[in-house]
Protein backbone atom coordinates (compact mmCIF):
# COMPACT_ATOMS: atom_id res chain seq x y z
CA UNK A 1 0.00 0.00 0.00
CA UNK A 2 2.96 2.32 0.61
CA UNK A 3 4.06 2.16 -3.03
CA UNK A 4 0.53 3.05 -4.12
CA UNK A 5 0.50 6.07 -1.82
CA UNK A 6 3.97 7.23 -2.92
CA UNK A 7 3.00 6.78 -6.58
CA UNK A 8 -0.19 8.78 -6.09
CA UNK A 9 1.73 11.52 -4.32
CA UNK A 10 4.24 11.78 -7.19
CA UNK A 11 1.77 11.49 -10.06
CA UNK A 12 -1.04 13.60 -8.65
CA UNK A 13 1.47 16.01 -7.12
CA UNK A 14 3.13 16.72 -10.46
CA UNK A 15 -0.23 17.11 -12.17
CA UNK A 16 -1.38 19.51 -9.43
CA UNK A 17 1.40 22.04 -10.07
CA UNK A 18 -0.64 24.07 -12.61
CA UNK A 19 -3.39 24.38 -10.01
CA UNK A 20 -1.39 24.80 -6.80
CA UNK A 21 1.80 26.53 -7.93
CA UNK A 22 1.59 27.97 -11.45
CA UNK A 23 4.29 30.53 -10.66
CA UNK A 24 6.64 27.78 -9.48
CA UNK A 25 6.27 26.04 -12.84
CA UNK A 26 7.25 29.27 -14.58
CA UNK A 27 10.21 29.65 -12.23
CA UNK A 28 11.38 26.11 -12.98
CA UNK A 29 11.02 26.64 -16.74
CA UNK A 30 13.08 29.84 -16.45
CA UNK A 31 15.69 28.07 -14.34
CA UNK A 32 15.97 24.76 -16.24
CA UNK A 33 14.57 25.57 -19.68
CA UNK A 34 11.30 24.32 -21.15
CA UNK A 35 12.49 20.95 -22.46
CA UNK A 36 14.44 19.95 -19.32
CA UNK A 37 11.41 20.92 -17.19
CA UNK A 38 9.13 18.84 -19.41
CA UNK A 39 11.61 15.95 -19.16
CA UNK A 40 11.72 16.16 -15.37
CA UNK A 41 7.93 16.44 -15.21
CA UNK A 42 7.58 13.38 -17.45
CA UNK A 43 10.11 11.27 -15.54
CA UNK A 44 8.52 12.02 -12.16
CA UNK A 45 5.02 11.42 -13.56
CA UNK A 46 6.04 8.10 -15.14
CA UNK A 47 7.77 7.02 -11.93
CA UNK A 48 4.59 7.88 -10.03
CA UNK A 49 2.47 5.95 -12.54
CA UNK A 50 4.76 2.91 -12.31
CA UNK A 51 4.56 2.99 -8.50
CA UNK A 52 0.76 3.30 -8.70
CA UNK A 53 0.56 0.21 -10.92
CA UNK A 54 2.95 -1.83 -8.76
CA UNK A 55 1.42 -0.61 -5.50
CA UNK A 56 -2.13 -1.27 -6.70
CA UNK A 57 -1.18 -4.79 -7.79
CA UNK A 58 0.45 -5.44 -4.40
CA UNK A 59 -2.55 -4.04 -2.52
CA UNK A 60 -4.85 -6.37 -4.47
CA UNK A 61 -2.91 -9.31 -3.03
CA UNK A 62 -4.07 -8.41 0.52
CA UNK A 63 -7.32 -6.51 -0.04
CA UNK A 64 -9.26 -4.83 2.74
CA UNK A 65 -13.02 -4.86 2.10
CA UNK A 66 -14.77 -1.65 3.12
CA UNK A 67 -18.39 -2.51 2.19
CA UNK A 68 -20.45 -4.45 -0.35
CA UNK A 69 -21.62 -2.19 -3.20
CA UNK A 70 -24.96 -2.81 -4.88
CA UNK A 71 -24.84 -4.55 -8.26
CA UNK A 72 -26.73 -1.62 -9.83
CA UNK A 73 -23.74 0.62 -9.06
CA UNK A 74 -21.56 -1.49 -11.36
CA UNK A 75 -23.96 -0.73 -14.21
CA UNK A 76 -23.99 2.94 -13.29
CA UNK A 77 -20.18 2.86 -13.36
CA UNK A 78 -20.31 1.54 -16.94
CA UNK A 79 -22.45 4.52 -17.93
CA UNK A 80 -20.16 6.97 -16.11
CA UNK A 81 -17.13 5.41 -17.77
CA UNK A 82 -18.76 5.62 -21.22
CA UNK A 83 -19.44 9.34 -20.71
CA UNK A 84 -15.89 9.76 -19.35
CA UNK A 85 -14.40 8.26 -22.53
CA UNK A 86 -16.47 10.66 -24.66
CA UNK A 87 -15.29 13.61 -22.56
CA UNK A 88 -11.64 12.56 -22.83
CA UNK A 89 -12.05 12.25 -26.61
CA UNK A 90 -13.66 15.70 -26.59
CA UNK A 91 -10.46 17.14 -25.14
CA UNK A 92 -8.75 16.25 -28.44
CA UNK A 93 -11.61 16.47 -30.95
CA UNK A 94 -11.80 19.75 -32.86
CA UNK A 95 -14.45 22.35 -31.96
CA UNK A 96 -17.03 20.41 -29.99
CA UNK A 97 -19.75 21.52 -27.59
CA UNK A 98 -18.33 19.43 -24.72
CA UNK A 99 -15.10 21.44 -24.76
CA UNK A 100 -16.94 24.72 -25.32
CA UNK A 101 -19.18 24.11 -22.30
CA UNK A 102 -16.80 22.37 -19.88
CA UNK A 103 -13.49 23.97 -21.03
CA UNK A 104 -11.62 21.01 -19.51
CA UNK A 105 -13.52 17.89 -20.60
CA UNK A 106 -10.62 15.55 -19.77
CA UNK A 107 -10.73 16.57 -16.11
CA UNK A 108 -14.52 16.19 -16.07
CA UNK A 109 -14.14 12.75 -17.64
CA UNK A 110 -11.48 11.76 -15.12
CA UNK A 111 -13.80 12.81 -12.28
CA UNK A 112 -16.67 10.75 -13.74
CA UNK A 113 -14.39 7.72 -14.23
CA UNK A 114 -13.04 7.93 -10.68
CA UNK A 115 -16.43 8.68 -9.11
CA UNK A 116 -18.06 5.78 -10.91
CA UNK A 117 -15.34 3.41 -9.81
CA UNK A 118 -15.68 4.62 -6.21
CA UNK A 119 -19.37 3.74 -6.32
CA UNK A 120 -18.81 0.31 -7.84
CA UNK A 121 -15.81 -0.91 -5.86
CA UNK A 122 -15.41 -1.71 -2.20
CA UNK A 123 -11.74 -2.20 -1.44
CA UNK A 124 -9.44 0.16 0.45
CA UNK A 125 -6.92 0.28 -2.41
CA UNK A 126 -9.76 1.30 -4.77
CA UNK A 127 -10.76 4.08 -2.39
CA UNK A 128 -7.20 5.38 -2.32
CA UNK A 129 -6.67 5.23 -6.09
CA UNK A 130 -10.02 6.49 -7.29
CA UNK A 131 -10.49 8.89 -4.37
CA UNK A 132 -7.16 10.56 -5.12
CA UNK A 133 -8.00 10.93 -8.82
CA UNK A 134 -11.51 12.20 -8.06
CA UNK A 135 -10.25 14.82 -5.61
CA UNK A 136 -7.48 15.93 -7.99
CA UNK A 137 -9.75 16.06 -11.05
CA UNK A 138 -12.46 18.08 -9.31
CA UNK A 139 -10.01 20.50 -7.69
CA UNK A 140 -8.13 20.98 -10.99
CA UNK A 141 -11.34 21.34 -13.00
CA UNK A 142 -12.71 24.16 -10.85
CA UNK A 143 -9.34 25.88 -10.34
CA UNK A 144 -8.56 25.89 -14.06
CA UNK A 145 -12.07 27.08 -14.99
CA UNK A 146 -11.66 30.01 -12.56
CA UNK A 147 -8.23 30.75 -14.04
CA UNK A 148 -9.69 30.73 -17.57
CA UNK A 149 -12.51 33.09 -16.61
CA UNK A 150 -10.13 35.50 -14.82
CA UNK A 151 -7.84 35.51 -17.86
CA UNK A 152 -10.79 36.10 -20.20
CA UNK A 153 -9.95 33.00 -22.24
CA UNK A 154 -12.33 32.36 -25.10
CA UNK A 155 -13.20 28.84 -26.17
CA UNK A 156 -14.01 28.00 -29.78
CA UNK A 157 -17.70 27.40 -30.43
CA UNK A 158 -18.71 23.78 -30.76
CA UNK A 159 -19.90 22.15 -33.96
CA UNK A 160 -22.00 19.06 -34.57
CA UNK A 161 -19.11 17.54 -36.53
CA UNK A 162 -16.80 18.02 -33.55
CA UNK A 163 -19.43 16.48 -31.25
CA UNK A 164 -19.78 13.49 -33.58
CA UNK A 165 -16.01 12.94 -33.65
CA UNK A 166 -15.81 13.05 -29.83
CA UNK A 167 -18.77 10.69 -29.43
CA UNK A 168 -17.60 8.15 -32.03
CA UNK A 169 -14.02 8.09 -30.71
CA UNK A 170 -15.19 7.99 -27.09
CA UNK A 171 -17.70 5.17 -27.60
CA UNK A 172 -15.19 3.16 -29.66
CA UNK A 173 -12.47 3.63 -27.03
CA UNK A 174 -14.89 2.69 -24.26
CA UNK A 175 -16.03 -0.45 -26.10
CA UNK A 176 -12.48 -1.65 -26.73
CA UNK A 177 -11.51 -1.01 -23.12
CA UNK A 178 -14.71 -2.39 -21.54
CA UNK A 179 -14.89 -5.57 -23.61
CA UNK A 180 -11.21 -6.43 -24.01
CA UNK A 181 -8.50 -4.24 -22.51
CA UNK A 182 -9.86 -3.90 -18.95
CA UNK A 183 -9.70 -7.66 -18.40
CA UNK A 184 -6.29 -7.93 -20.03
CA UNK A 185 -4.73 -4.96 -18.20
CA UNK A 186 -6.59 -4.93 -14.86
CA UNK A 187 -7.73 -8.54 -14.53
CA UNK A 188 -11.40 -7.57 -14.08
CA UNK A 189 -14.11 -8.02 -16.70
CA UNK A 190 -16.44 -5.04 -16.24
CA UNK A 191 -19.08 -6.26 -18.73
Amino acid sequence: MNLLLIGLLLFVGMHSIPMLAPDWRGHMVARLGLMPWKGLYTVISLLGLALIVIGFAQARQAPILMHAPALALRHLNSLFTLIAFVLVAAAYAPRNHFKAWLRHPMLAGTALWAGGHLLATAWLHDYLLFGAFLAWALASFFALRRRDVRAGMQVAAGTLAGDAIAIVLGVAGWAVFAFWLHLWLIGVKPI
